[in-house]
């Protein structure tokens, strides 16, 4: 009775297990033969199987390998696996009733009974297909990132480890850092930084920001493999797991050296604008008061020559006239420096050969240094012409000079060398073409950069007080850009100075241009004439009138142009001397009008400016430098009425 509860029990109990396997749909559980047939089919093996258990059971398992797998022999690998290891679990594609395939999970465990005889398989097959699909995704999702972070060559795209240590590395990250993969993963990111930088704790700091934060950027200089530096931008996220902790950090760089360096050179250029509309800006202040202040010396030369002409020879007079002329003379030569400077002096271009003006003025330049200094020369014998006026450039020369001495209180050598150089287009301030440099080199103490920057400054000076006006090298720069080159100067403390003189060569027009033939004066020309005389300065206007007076003309004053052109219409006139720079009227407009009325008349334009409007004839009109001597004016008169005889 007791054996028959036992075996009544005993069927209760496998009946409830086969309701449990039934009821299991996620899984195929089934049981197989010793020799790998099927012989149980639960719910689940036939909802993603397919076969309803009248059809499979009693079939090899095989059929539910795909074709390759059972040619290789795969079904009977699995079952000699699971009896030689007491389990098979593998993974692989399956196929279904229709055809279709399934990714499967699949486990097989041998079933013994208690004397150890086999009695078969119990299989269990799970439906993986969306998983592994999921999983493929993923892969194919992070492969694609990393061909695309792989990718990326202009930015270095790399990963560190919490404690800062490269653990991945981009192609980009090799270009611009020069190292390969295996030389730099598991090394501190702080080898990019610069020794100063690792000094400050900079690496640090970036990683500490981080944390905090969540982001550090920052812009500064790092270091390549091979030394050299370059200005990166760089960036540093932090990343952490689910549970808030850092698992790392993202660091980007980019190499903006590039884009730095123009940056540089656009605040450069706009700072060069600045200068240049500054100095422009005191050029126009500056021309503008010599003209005025060259007026005001008009007056006083004037009427000293005048007075000293009708006063008594006494000694003790004359030598203060004398000295006055000496003072007046002497301020005119500073409006000569002040509109050198503006760019509104007159010169007179010359084809002029560099080399052979530099040895007739030898002689001055050796007695302007004293017994300390001494100068050397190396010039070419020949070198090719340049177009520029030659007193100018003389003045210019000997200018330099004298700043090269001065820079060496306890004497020294002055180096004065020309050379013929080529300049490329884009290559630096000049335009392209062959230039004639012209440098006056010395040992003295030198400037640092922002004296430099001041140097060509007008009315700046290092000299003391009443040694310099600060026109000097204000002179020098406005006869180099009259004449198309430019003035550089190149200095630092302790080693010298060098001031270059840039000339263009001469074109072979420039060079082959000859003099016009001026006639010379004859004795008719000395003739007593009929002079309008034209100035808005009242004082100009007298001492010019007194001077003509002095000379036996007869002179008609005119502040104005218009007034002067009523006179032409009611007096006979031989000549019009007139002023430029005039209200409403300039004297190139009055000689446009003249000229319209009397086509023949000789006019003198008397100016201190060398740029004159365009205009009908007036680039050609005889002019009159200001402030001009009784004998210039005598002069100009004889030239003109000599060219009218």
């Amino acid at each position: 009775m007791e054996v028959l509860d036992r075996h009544d029990t005993s069927l209760h109990e496998e009946g409830r297990f086969r309701l449990l396997v039934d009821a299991i749909t996620d899984y195929a559980i089934y049981m197989l033969s010793p020799e790998g047939i099927v012989t149980s089919w639960n719910t689940g093996a036939q909802r993603f199987k397919g076969y309803k258990p009248s059809e499979i059971l009693g079939e090899h398992f095989s059929r539910f390998y795909v074709e390759e797998d059972r040619a290789a022999g795969i079904p009977e690998r699995a079952l000699a696996t699971a009896l030689e290891q007491g389990r098979f679990e593998g993974e692989g594609w399956r196929q279904r009733k229709d055809g279709s395939r399934f990714w499967a999970h699949v486990v097989i465990d041998p079933i013994r009974r208690p004397s150890g005889e086999l009695i078969g398989f119990a299989k269990i097959t799970r439906d993986l297909t969306e998983r592994r699909a999921a999983e493929n995704a993923i892969r194919q999702s992070e492969e694609q990132f990393r061909r695309l972070v792989q990718g990326v060559s202009d930015y270095a795209i790399y990963m560190l480890d919490p404690n800062g240590n490269v653990s991945s590395w981009n192609s980009g990250a090799e270009r611009i850092k020069g190292y390969r993969p295996d030389e730099i993963i598991g090394r501190h990111f702080s080898t990019f930084y610069t020794p100063e930088d690792r000094a400050a704790g900079l690496p640090e700091t970036a990683l500490r920001v981080a944390r905090a934060e969540g982001r550090f950027e920052r812009e500064g200089w790092r270091v390549r493999k091979d030394g050299t530096r370059f200005w990166a931008s760089i960036v540093v996220d932090v990343i952490r797991g689910d549970d808030g902790d850092v698992l790392g950090f993202a660091k980007i760089t980019r190499d903006i050296t590039e884009k730095m360096e123009t940056q540089r050179a656009l605040e450069q250029a706009r700072e060069e604008l600045f200068q240049s509309q500054k100095m422009e800006a005191i050029g126009q202040l500056t021309g503008g008061i010599a003209h005025d202040f060259n007026n005001l010396l008009m007056a006083v030369l004037g009427s000293l020559e005048i007075l000293k002409k009708r006063m008594p020879p006494d000694l003790s007079l004359t030598s203060l006239v004398d000295n006055a002329m000496q003072g007046a003379q002497r301020g005119a030569a500073l409006t000569q420096r002040m509109l050198a400077f503006s760019r509104r002096q007159e010169l007179h271009m010359e084809p002029l050969d560099v080399s052979g003006l530099v040895r007739g003025m030898m002689d001055i330049l050796s007695r302007s240094l004293g017994p300390l200094t001494t100068i050397e020369t190396y010039f070419p014998v020949r070198l090719p012409t340049i177009l520029t006026d030659p007193n100018q450039l003389e003045m210019a020369i000997l200018n330099l000079v004298v700043n090269a001495r001065d820079a060496m209180p306890a004497g020294g050598r002055i180096v004065l060398r020309a050379s013929e150089e080529s300049i490329a287009a884009g290559k630096g301030p000049l335009s392209a073409g062959r230039y004639i440099r012209i440098a006056v080199i010395d040992e003295g103490e030198g400037m640092d950069a922002k004296t430099l920057e001041q140097a060509v400054t007008p009315f700046f000076t290092t000299k003391g007080v009443g040694k310099g006006t600060g026109l000097g090298l204000s002179m020098v720069q406005g006869l180099a850009t009259q004449s198309g080159g430019r003035l550089m100067l190149k200095s630092s403390p302790g080693q010298g100075t060098t001031a270059e003189l840039w000339f263009p060569v001469a074109t072979v027009e420039q060079r082959t241009a000859a003099p016009a033939d001026v006639p010379q004066p004859d004795d008719d020309a000395q003739r007593r004439l009929r002079i309008v005389a034209v100035d808005d300065d009242g004082l100009v206007l007298m001492n010019t009138t007194l001077m003509l007076e002095d000379l036996g003309h007869t002179v008609f004053e005119a502040m104005a142009g218009p007034e002067a052109l009523d006179i032409l219409r009611k007096e006979l006139v031989d000549l019009v001397i007139c002023d430029h720079a005039m209200p409403r009227m300039t004297g190139a407009q009055l000689a446009e009008a003249i000229r319209s009325e009397w086509p023949e008349m000789p006019i003198i334009l008397a100016t201190g400016y060398a740029d004159l409007p365009d205009g009908a004839g007036a680039a050609n009109l005889p002019r009159l430098g200001k402030p001009f001597s009784q004998a210039q004016l005598a002069d100009a008169i004889s030239r003109v009425a000599a060219q009218g005889a």
